[in-house]
C-alpha cells in the first residue's frame, strides 16, 4: 500500500495528461504532491522526508511550467528530482553517521554495516540512472519539437505547448507535429508507467539481494533471524 500511495501523484499526472494536457496534468501532481505530504503528517504524526523533497521540486518546477507556460520544466522535472536523490543518498556516506537508507529502515530491519553501505548504493545508482534515462526520453521530443518549429515558424508560441495538429498545423509540419506529439506521450508513459515498472523490478531484486542477510526486528526488540546463509560478498 506504501508503494501505491508514494506513487500516486505520478499516477494522478498520468491520467490528466491523457485526458486534459500536460499544463493540467502539472496543476494536479502539484495539488497532489501536497495532499500526499498533509495526510501522511495527519495519519503518521511526522513528515516523510522524500515526500517533502519531492513536494518541494514538484512545486517549484510545476509552477514555473505554469506560470511561464513552458512544458519543459516539469519534463525535465524526473531527471533533478532522482539526481537530486542520488545525490542525497551518496552524501549522506560522508555527511552524518549512518547513511539515509538506514536511518529510514533500520527501525524495521537489521543488516550488517557493509549491506547497509551497498544497499545505498544500489539506490545512488537506480536514481541516478532513472534520472539519466529521463533525459533520454526529453532530448527525443526537444529534437521532434525543433524540426516542428523549423517546419512551422509562423505559428504562435501557444500553439506548440499544446499540440493540436489537425487544427494548428497544415502539410508537413502536420506530420511532425504528430511525431513531436508521438515522442511527448512516449515520455509520459516512461515517466509513470515506465518508472513504477523500474522501481518494481529494481526492489525486486534488491529483496533477493537482502534476503540472505535480513533481520526483522521484533516489538520486544531482538531480532528474528531470516534463513541463515553464509554472507558471498
Amino acid at each position: 500500500m506504501k508503494f501505491l500511495f508514494d506513487f500516486f501523484p505520478l499516477l494522478l499526472f498520468f491520467a490528466a495528461f491523457k485526458f486534459f494536457g500536460i499544463f493540467v496534468a502539472t496543476a494536479v501532481v502539484i495539488a497532489a504532491s501536497v495532499v500526499q505530504v498533509t495526510w501522511f503528517r495527519l495519519r503518521n504524526g511526522r513528515f516523510e522526508k522524500m515526500h517533502l523533497i519531492t513536494m518541494g521540486l514538484v512545486t517549484v518546477l510545476g509552477g514555473l511550467t505554469i506560470a511561464l507556460h513552458a512544458k519543459s520544466f516539469v519534463m525535465w522535472k524526473p531527471t533533478i528530482v532522482n539526481w537530486v536523490f542520488a545525490v542525497i543518498f551518496l552524501g549522506s556516506h560522508f555527511i552524518g553517521k549512518q547513511p539515509l537508507i538506514r536511518r529510514l529502515l533500520s527501525a524495521q530491519i537489521e543488516l550488517p554495516d557493509r549491506v547497509w553501505s551497498r544497499l545505498s548504493l544500489m539506490w545512488v545508482a537506480f536514481f541516478f540512472t532513472a534520472g539519466a534515462a529521463n533525459i533520454y526520453f526529453v532530448r527525443d521530443y526537444v529534437a521532434a519539437e525543433t524540426a516542428l518549429r523549423a517546419a512551422a515558424p509562423d505559428v504562435e508560441e501557444s500553439k506548440f505547448e499544446n499540440l493540436d495538429c489537425a487544427t494548428d498545423f497544415n502539410g508537413d509540419a502536420q506530420v511532425l507535429c504528430a511525431t513531436a506529439k508521438h515522442k511527448e506521450d512516449v515520455w509520459a508513459n516512461f515517466k509513470v508507467p515506465g518508472t513504477i515498472g523500474l522501481t518494481l523490478v529494481f526492489i525486486l531484486l534488491q529483496g533477493l539481494y537482502l534476503a540472505r542477510h535480513l533481520k526483522l526486528k521484533t516489538d520486544d526488540g531482538p531480532t528474528a533471524d531470516a534463513p541463515v546463509h553464509k554472507e558471498k560478498f
